[in-house]
């Protein structure tokens, strides 16, 4: 089976990136993609949050000056807010190597077998030695997936997010939902969800919602689980039928 979504690989949007720059570009279309506002400081917190053998300078002064490299490449620009966004070549490039960073975490977990709480690990390992060659071969013998293992959309697979998905934060007691997508950034969170099982596709009720307090509790395989405000924001999940 051919790939309906992969680059040809003459056209590789990742080819000459250095590592460091691959990995701004996935922190930046993340950050995006949650919709945070983008800047030096918060790339800079997102930057800690990369796998420790993969991390860089995670200072003001080191991001300053791997965003000034990236806009003289025209890989992102700067507003007068000082916001930093993606030009549509740096998005091209971004949305390439997200896909291969999920493409990655669907092989090494539906494939090989991995557990999946080590899936983000190993697929920011494998990402930057992805070809566009073989990523369309990941993609034939994986079947055209369309979301990572943590349900986050695959770019280019023309995934989109059901109309009805909301965050677990804007839940009311009472309420059961089928969780879509958890984060995955944070290593501790990420295991912490995985051994609770609340992971895509799992059903949860709302125990409890204290905003007053700040925590959320689910139930989820006949226990309970308590979350922050800030973690159930980031937990997207669809009224179950």
């Amino acid at each position: 089976m051919t790939s309906s979504h992969a680059p040809p690989p003459e056209n590789d949007p990742v080819a000459g990136l250095s590592r460091g720059v691959e990995n701004y570009l996935l922190s930046i279309f993340r950050l995006a993609e949650q919709n945070h506002r983008v800047t030096a400081t918060v790339i800079a917190e997102q930057l800690k949050l990369v796998p420790e053998d993969d991390r860089l300078g995670t200072s003001l002064p080191s991001v300053g000056g791997m965003i000034r490299r990236m806009v003289r490449e025209q890989l992102v620009e700067t507003t007068k807010e000082k916001e930093v966004l993606l030009t549509p070549r740096g998005r091209l490039s971004a949305e390439a190597l997200v896909r291969r960073h999920r493409l990655a975490e669907r092989l090494v977990v539906d494939l090989l077998g991995l557990e999946l709480h080590l899936a983000h690990i190993e697929a920011h390992r494998l990402e930057h030695a992805i070809s566009a060659t073989l990523e369309s071969k990941i993609i034939a013998a994986l079947d055209n997936p369309t979301t990572c293992p943590f349900g986050h959309p695959i770019p280019g697979s023309g995934h989109e997010r059901d109309a009805a998905s909301v965050t677990l934060d804007q839940s009311p007691a009472g309420a059961i939902f089928v969780i879509d997508t958890i984060p995955e950034d944070n290593q501790a969170l990420l295991e912490y969800m995985v051994e609770n099982e609340l992971i895509p596709g799992r059903a949860v009720s709302i125990v409890e919602a204290a905003a007053a307090r700040g925590v959320v509790t689910l139930q989820c395989q006949g226990h309970n689980v308590v979350f922050s405000y800030d973690v159930a924001s980031k937990i997207w999940a669809s009224p179950a039928a």
